[in-house]
């Protein structure tokens, strides 16, 4: 008895230590804008403000699966007036077709020249690399924002990989639409000065636009299973009331599919 005892105590504390060690190990693996990435996010969008203009490097304008088969990559610079916002839009992007769940949430927004620019936080793969809700517990991916013309995304989704997308106005004003423009693009600057990981739980495309709309928003977006279910996360904002039109949740999503 006294050496079973003793073996199930070493057992015990060699699990520990090699916890720990690999613990450090993963601990010790730190963020990097420095890796072989993929095409389409191959380049960090900058932000350059005076006054109400804004100068975006790197605005992302793909043509992802065009008629002659060839991808059309362009990577421009745009200049914005944030006085001439006027709408913003919550896209949902399903991933599976029967079961809401799995999906990729961003914003666009809309000027009064009627052009769009779409701004999404996504995990930032490399070449060859494809996502992985585990990959993304284990900091296999790092976070990042794209910043493109509204036709890349809403094209790449729809037309290349069959996506059902939501496209939904929000009730929210020009004003509230610049300050949320404003603090994401911020957010791409932070990035691109300082790689953070992402994780499908925690740090994933819906947790970071909750985190940086909250910043300017009157009526706050609570966390729940939405955060990382988002293909829900349209109800809790129709329950807010920020999401344009009368009917419930089926009849906002027929209308705006």
């Amino acid at each position: 008895m006294r050496f079973h005892l003793s073996t199930c105590r070493r057992i015990a504390i060699a699990a520990a230590v090699a916890a720990v060690v690999l613990a450090a190990i993963w601990l010790s693996i730190k963020p990097s804008n420095e890796r072989d990435w993929m095409d389409e996010q191959a380049y960090l969008p900058h932000a350059e403000f005076d006054g109400n203009l804004v100068t975006i490097t790197n605005v992302r304008a793909f043509d992802h699966c065009p008629a002659s088969g060839e991808p059309v990559r362009r990577w421009e610079t745009h200049t914005v007036d944030l006085s001439r916002i006027d709408s913003v839009w919550l896209c949902i992007s399903l991933f599976k077709k029967n079961w809401r769940g799995p999906a990729h949430t961003f914003i666009s927004f809309g000027f009064a020249d009627s052009t769009y620019l779409a701004v999404s936080i996504e995990a930032r793969k490399e070449k060859g690399e494809t996502y992985s809700t585990l990959k993304g517990i284990a900091r296999r991916f790092e976070l990042c924002y794209v910043v493109a013309d509204e036709a890349d995304v809403l094209k790449l989704r729809t037309l290349c990989r069959e996506d059902r997308v939501f496209l939904y106005p929000l009730k929210v004003t020009p004003e509230k639409g610049r300050q949320l423009l404003v603090e994401m693009l911020e957010g791409a600057n932070e990035l691109a000065a300082k790689p953070e990981f992402y994780h499908t739980i925690w740090n994933n495309c819906t947790t970071a636009l909750i985190d940086r709309a909250n910043a300017v928003a009157s009526k706050k977006i609570p966390g729940g299973l939405h955060s990382f279910l988002p293909g829900y996360s349209d109800k809790v904002v129709l329950s807010l009331g920020l999401i344009g039109g009368n009917g419930n949740i089926e009849e906002i999503r027929e209308r705006y599919h």
